[in-house]
């Protein structure tokens, strides 16, 4: 046993994994998971970016602790975020439970940043040369799980007549690239512009917040996933909101935005609900 560890562990600390294997254990969690799955609002919730967790498979994926633990590798605070969200609201919740550097669930597959050889500056020594066979992996085992769920579910709620609002939770670097960001948050949006700007001007009257309108990101098909697809491409109302992590990473500072966000989302629902 010692030798075969000895002889396995250095590819798992690259995190190169032979494809003819299964890349999650039979102990390993679910590539998503459901949140308050019989919620009755008519909002559904997607977290993309919910977890910095790894198949045991790839190891560390080439990368020191402090690197996993960094926004790279996931949106700091938005799962405690959408789970507040999801229990203020009565919000059935979606969300991935492995790290956005083994593949992100809220980029189309032909995005350079789907299986990101660099994030920011920093290498992702596992995601280097991969072969094909490596990346269908991927997104057989995680990515096409959770987008398939989230599909079927808005399939049953269109054929029973609702048509929900999509709403992605995320979280955004106070610092990017050595400039500060001047936005406690950001609506982003394509074209749902009546949805986003009731959400704008809501939390931008909250207060004196700095509410950025498509920033710190926009919205671009060959760029995003969730509202192009989930929403827009079915004519829903769909937003991504974007909270700065250093405001969401301790439980008043997720409660007190729970709390902002879900009478703004209560009220732009009033506003814009046919």
């Amino acid at each position: 046993m010692t030798s075969t560890t000895a002889i396995k562990s250095p590819d798992a600390r690259r995190g190169r994994h032979d494809p003819r294997q299964p890349l999650l254990a039979i102990d390993e969690p679910p590539p998503y998971a459901v949140f308050n799955p019989d919620g009755t609002s008519p909002f559904l919730l997607l977290c993309e970016h919910a977890s910095n967790r790894m198949p045991r498979a790839l190891g560390d994926m080439g990368l020191p602790e402090h690197e996993r633990r960094r926004h790279i590798a996931w949106d700091i605070g938005a799962l405690a975020l959408a789970q507040h969200l999801s229990l203020s609201l009565d919000a059935p919740l979606f969300f991935t439970n492995y790290s956005r550097l083994v593949i992100d669930c809220n980029r189309p597959l032909s995005a350079p940043s789907f299986i990101p050889e660099v994030s920011e500056t920093t290498e992702i020594p596992a995601n280097r040369d991969l072969t094909e066979a490596e990346r269908k992996q991927r997104v057989e085992t995680l990515f096409k799980p959770f987008a398939d769920a989230v599909s079927r579910r808005l399939d049953l709620l269109e054929a029973k007549g609702e048509r929900p609002f999509v709403v992605g939770v995320h979280s955004f670097t106070p610092i990017y690239f050595g400039k500060p960001r001047p936005w406690q948050a950001g609506i982003l949006y394509r074209d749902a512009e009546a949805f986003a700007q009731s959400m704008i001007r809501g939390l931008s009257s909250e207060d004196q917040l700095t509410i950025g309108d498509n920033e710190p990101y926009n919205i671009h098909p060959d760029e995003d996933y969730t509202v192009p697809v989930h929403a827009d491409a079915r004519r829903l109302p769909g937003v991504l909101i974007e909270v700065r992590h250093d405001l969401i990473d301790t439980d008043a500072g997720v409660k007190a935005w729970g709390e902002r966000l879900t009478r703004c989302l209560q009220k732009s629902l009033g506003e814009c609900r046919p």
